[in-house]
C-alpha cells in the first residue's frame, strides 16, 4: 500500500531527492517567481520522472502543516533503510546508536550532528517514524534522507555482529566511564547515545565494551540533550581520527 508523506522546505526536498533513497511522488512549488535553489529542485524532479504541480500559495499552504515550508513541498512514500551488514563492511567504520529518543526534533538534530561529523551509519531501534518523518527530515536539515541508517529489531544479534567485525562499542554512560577526551576514538568504533528520560536500555549497555562520560564545566547533574552528546562525541572522534 502507497503512504504519502509531506517533506516540506527546499532543504527537506532536495536532500530527498538527492539521496534516492525514497520514492518522490510529486513535487509542489508555489507560483513564486523562481530562484536557483527552485529551479534546481524542478530540474532534478523532472530527470527523476516526478510530477511536478505548480499552485498558489494558499494550495500548497492546504496541503502541509507548517508555515515555514518555503513555497515547496513534495509527496513521498516510505524511506528505504540500509542493511546492517552493508554497514558493516566499511573500510573503517564510524558508527553511532540512538536508543530511546522519543522526540522527533531531537532524533532529527543527532542526525544532523552526527552526519555533519562524518558518522558512516546509525542503527536504531524498529519504530515508525513515518508520522514524524517531515519533522526528522526539516530538525536534520536534510541529513535523515543522507545518513545510513539501520533499523534494528534483534540487538543482540546485532551487537555481536558488530563487536565480531572488531568494532568497539562506547556508551556515553557515566558509570564505570572513562572522559571522552582520554578515549582513543580512532579505531572502528560505534557510539552509543541514550535518551534523556530513559537513558541506554541495559541490553543494550550489556554489549558495551566501555563506557564514556563527557566531563562538565559546572557542578550541573542532569544529562545533556541526546542532540548535544551526540555533536560532542562526534566532533571528539572527529578531531581525534583527523589529526
Amino acid at each position: 500500500m502507497q503512504t504519502d508523506i509531506i517533506l516540506e522546505g527546499s532543504i527537506s526536498v532536495k536532500a530527498a531527492l538527492e539521496s534516492g533513497r525514497r520514492e518522490i511522488y510529486e513535487l509542489f512549488l508555489d507560483d513564486r517567481k523562481p530562484d536557483r535553489n527552485r529551479n534546481y529542485i524542478r530540474a532534478l524532479a523532472e530527470k527523476q520522472g516526478v510530477a511536478v504541480t505548480v499552485c498558489s500559495a494558499q494550495e500548497l499552504s492546504d496541503r502541509t502543516e507548517g508555515t515555514s515550508h518555503g513555497g515547496i513541498a513534495a509527496r513521498v512514500g516510505d524511506r528505504q533503510y540500509a542493511d546492517l551488514s552493508t554497514v558493516l563492511q566499511q573500510p573503517l567504520p564510524f558508527l553511532a546508536l540512538l536508543d530511546g529518543i522519543e522526540d522527533p526534533y531531537n532524533f532529527g538534530g543527532a542526525l544532523r550532528s552526527l552526519y555533519a561529523a562524518g558518522v558512516t551509519g546509525v542503527l536504531v531501534p524498529e519504530r515508525n517514524w513515518c508520522s514524524a518523518a517531515g519533522v526528522v527530515t526539516k530538525a536534520s536539515a536534510g541529513a535523515s534522507e543522507k545518513m545510513e541508517i539501520v533499523c534494528v529489531s534483534d540487538w543482540d544479534e546485532a551487537l555481536n555482529a558488530v563487536k565480531k567485525r572488531g568494532i568497539r562499542i562506547l556508551c556515553a554512560e557515566r558509570k564505570d566511564a572513562v572522559s571522552l577526551y582520554e578515549c582513543d576514538l580512532t579505531g572502528p568504533i560505534l557510539l552509543v547515545f541514550g535518551g534523556e528520560m530513559r537513558g541506554i536500555s541495559s541490553k543494550i549497555l550489556s554489549h558495551g565494551d566501555q563506557n564514556v562520560f563527557l566531563p562538565y564545566g559546572s557542578d550541573f547533574r542532569n544529562a545533556l540533550s541526546a542532540n548535544s552528546a551526540a555533536a560532542v562525541f562526534a566532533f571528539e572522534a572527529y578531531r581525534q581520527r583527523n589529526e
